[in-house]
C-alpha cells in the first residue's frame, strides 16, 4: 500500500490528467500511473473526498467510474499539471542523455532527443541543469561486442561467445542464440537463449571478452520466455544463502530495491531485512556501500568478512593520510 507521501503527489497529478484526458478509461489510467486498477479507484474514492473548505456538494471535486469511463468535474482549481522538482527533473535529464550516448540513437537522423533536454533544461531552470551536468553516464560495452551482437540479431544468427564471470573469477564459452538488448539500471545486456545453461540468461556486454557471429541460425526454443527484468537484473534463487542485515531509516532503501523474504521493524525506522545472496562477494559491496547505514547480523561469517574489509579499506585510508 502507498504511504501519504507517495499519495498526495500522484492525486495532484491524476486529477489534471484526468482533466485533459476525458473519457479515460480506467484500465488505461491504471497503466499510465504504474497501478493496479484496485488501487487507482481507492484514488478515486479518495479524490471524490476533496475540494474547497465548506464540504457542501457544490465544493467537492465530482468524480465517477461507471461502465469503467472516467469523468471529473469540479476540479478546476488543482487542473494544472505539477512541475517538476529538481531532483526529478536532473534525473530524467540524465537517463535522456544516457539514451543520446547509446549507438542506437547516434545513427537516428533528425535532433528531436537534442530539443528536447534543451526544453527540459529551459523549464526545469538552472538548479537542474547544473546538478544533471555533473553526472556523467557511460553506457558500458565492450568496443566491439554491441555491433556484433546488433548484427546477429538483424539476420538472427548465433553468436559464439567468451564470457567473464566475475563470481567465479573465470572466462566461460558459450553460444547464445540472442532474443534483445536492452538497458537495465545503467547497463547493457544481452539476452539470449544459453545453450551452456539451457535456458535464456542475460550477459553484460562489458563483461564479453569475444564475441563471434556463427553462420548457423538462431533457433531459441518456443516456449523460452523474455526475462523479466521490471524489478532489476537480481533474481535471487531459493538455493543462494539467506542473509540478514539490519538497516537503519536512510538504508531502508534496500527492502525497496532488493527482492527481500523478509522485513521486520524494529522501531525508529530501522528494519530487519531478510534476502538471498548470489554470493558472497555482492553481500559485500552492498554492506560497504551502506556504511554506517546497516550491518549484516547473519550468517557470522558473512558479518565477519565484512568487518575485516571494512577495517582494511580504513587502515588504507589511514595510511594514506
Amino acid at each position: 500500500m502507498s504511504g501519504s507521501a507517495d499519495r498526495l503527489p500522484r492525486l495532484l497529478a491524476l486529477v489534471p490528467y484526468l482533466m485533459s484526458h476525458p473519457g479515460a478509461q480506467v484500465g488505461e489510467v491504471a497503466e499510465v500511473f504504474g497501478l493496479s486498477e484496485k488501487q487507482l479507484i481507492d484514488d478515486l474514492q479518495l479524490v471524490w473526498m476533496c475540494g474547497l473548505p465548506g464540504h457542501t456538494p457544490g465544493d467537492l471535486i465530482d468524480v465517477s467510474w461507471d461502465g469503467g469511463e472516467i469523468v471529473i468535474d469540479n476540479a478546476d482549481t488543482i487542473a494544472r499539471p505539477l512541475r517538476l522538482g529538481i531532483d526529478e527533473a536532473s534525473a530524467l535529464l540524465v537517463a535522456l542523455r544516457m539514451l543520446g550516448a547509446m549507438p542506437e540513437f547516434a545513427e537516428v537522423p533528425g535532433d528531436a532527443l537534442p530539443r528536447v533536454v534543451a526544453k527540459l533544461e529551459r523549464a526545469a531552470g538552472e538548479g537542474a541543469a547544473a546538478v544533471s551536468s555533473q553526472v556523467a553516464v557511460d553506457v558500458d560495452a565492450a568496443p566491439d561486442a554491441l555491433p556484433r551482437v546488433r548484427d546477429a540479431l538483424n539476420r538472427k544468427r548465433r553468436l559464439s561467445l567468451r564470457y567473464y564471470v566475475p563470481g567465479r573469477d573465470e572466462v566461460t564459452p558459450r553460444e547464445v542464440d540472442p532474443t534483445r538488448v536492452m538497458v537495465v539500471d545503467g547497463r547493457t545486456y544481452m539476452e539470449g537463449w544459453c545453450y551452456r545453461a539451457e535456458a535464456m540468461r542475460l550477459f553484460r556486454l562489458d563483461r564479453v571478452v569475444g564475441v563471434d557471429v556463427l553462420d548457423v541460425p538462431a533457433d531459441p526454443p518456443a516456449d523460452a520466455e523474455p526475462i523479466d527484468v521490471t524489478q532489476g537484473v537480481f533474481r535471487p534463487s531459493p538455493t543462494d544463502e539467506l542473509v540478514e542485515l539490519e538497516v537503519s531509516a536512510a538504508g531502508r532503501w534496500v527492502a525497496e530495491y532488493y527482492p527481500v523474504e523478509g522485513v521486520t521493524e524494529l522501531g525508529e525506522g530501522r528494519l530487519r531485512i531478510a534476502l538471498r545472496a548470489r554470493d558472497e562477494d555482492w553481500v559485500l559491496k552492498l554492506a560497504l556501500r551502506l556504511g554506517d547505514t546497516g550491518r549484516v547480523v547473519a550468517p557470522e561469517a558473512m558479518a565477519e568478512r565484512v568487518r575485516e574489509e571494512a577495517e582494511r579499506a580504513l587502515a588504507l585510508y589511514a595510511h594514506r593520510s
